[in-house]
């Protein structure tokens, strides 16, 4: 966005709210100068007795050089973006236009500006997801193979502690497409909200028991993963006991089961990770938190936190039995909580990281 004499100024806006050298304004005063010249010759002419045909032929010339410049003035810019729509037409997103001007050419100039900033951005995130995908897919792709070929060399026995080895990178690779197809779904906008109302401590409970029923089984397989330690603690908080929300549960368990999994990789040993749930300012809205004993994030990095395959830019940030996951997980959480028109973020707090997630509830319900 364009920064104007009065503030912030969107690409359409004209500088200052108005332009005063339009190019209707331009063209008003080339046709006014044109008849002031040919109306100063003719009074010339009749004074001086100067023949007429002199007279039109100094203003046809007087007339010609003045629409010249003009026209030079209006096609110089064009060319440029001519020139520059050519490029991003060939994929180089990188030239952009003069933002000189202070007429419609000049606000077309900065949308084009944004335009290319905006294609060059999408073209690097392109670029970054082919690359990350394929670094993420191509670790349990070559463990898979690995085991593989060792059990059809005879060099390994296909027993179970093999067949474990090689279900352990099955499953990697099969949350890697799940995660994927998620991103698919997000993107495309296929994924209907359904709403209901429910209560909030029992089914906040069962998401708990179930992060930890499989952290533990995938910790007995030895299949490793998303969140495969058994010393945090998970410890919930909901208060009034009694307390209801309006949300579609699926998305909301998509939502809890990401943010415990990366709070869980992130916490020390032993420690404790806390899901509390509060009523909102709303009619059965919701304010969900999750806070670990983790090394929190850099307020620097607040920003970036739900980007995806973001991992953070914290020093040795897993812990024991994390195979640092894809950083997808809190892109997916973002993406859900989108779709229930709230709000997700990372809050101040004394100890590790704290996410605040806000549910609008019930918008038909009056207060």
């Amino acid at each position: 966005m364009s920064r104007g004499p009065d503030g912030p100024r969107s690409p359409g806006e004209p500088w200052g709210g108005v332009r005063p050298f339009s190019i209707k304004t331009k063209l008003g005063a080339l046709v006014v100068i044109s008849v002031l010249i040919t109306t100063g010759l003719m009074m010339i002419a009749m004074r001086t007795e100067t023949e007429l045909r002199f007279i039109m032929v100094f203003s046809m010339i007087a007339t010609l050089l003045i629409t010249q410049f003009v026209a030079h003035s209006l096609t110089l810019p064009l060319d440029e973006m001519n020139t520059v729509a050519r490029s991003i037409s060939h994929g180089d997103y990188t030239r952009r236009v003069s933002e000189k001007r202070r007429d419609e050419l000049g606000d077309l100039a900065r949308t084009i500006n944004v335009m290319a900033d905006e294609l060059e951005a999408q073209d690097r995130q392109r670029k970054e997801l082919v690359a990350n995908v394929s670094h993420e897919l191509r670790t349990p792709i070559a463990g898979l193979r690995a085991v593989l070929e060792n059990v059809v060399d005879g060099i390994a026995e296909a027993d179970p502690e093999t067949m474990r080895t090689a279900l352990k990178q099955t499953e990697r690779l099969g949350r890697l497409v799940e995660t994927l197809l998620d991103l698919s779904r997000l993107d495309n906008g296929v994924v209907p909200l359904r709403k209901r109302r429910f209560e909030v401590w029992p089914y906040l409970s069962g998401v708990l028991k179930e992060a930890n029923m499989v952290a533990s089984a995938r910790a007995t397989m030895g299949s490793g993963g998303s969140h495969t330690r058994t010393d945090v603690h998970l410890h919930l908080d909901v208060t009034p006991p009694e307390l209801t929300a309006h949300a579609d549960p699926e998305r909301i368990h998509q939502v809890v089961a990401n943010l415990i999994d990366n709070a869980v990789k992130h916490s020390p040993p032993h420690g404790r990770v806390t899901v509390r749930a509060r009523r909102g300012p709303l009619p059965e809205s919701l304010e969900l938190e999750v806070l670990d004993e983790g090394p929190g994030i850099p307020r620097s990095e607040w920003h970036r936190v739900f980007e995806r395959f973001n991992r953070g830019a914290v020093r040795r940030p897993h812990g024991p039995g994390s195979d640092g996951g894809t950083g997808l997980g809190l892109a997916i959480a973002r993406w859900a909580v989108d779709l229930h028109g709230g709000r997700i973020g990372v809050a101040e707090s004394e100890r590790g990281c704290r996410i605040l997630i806000t549910l609008p509830g019930d918008s038909s319900v009056s207060s």
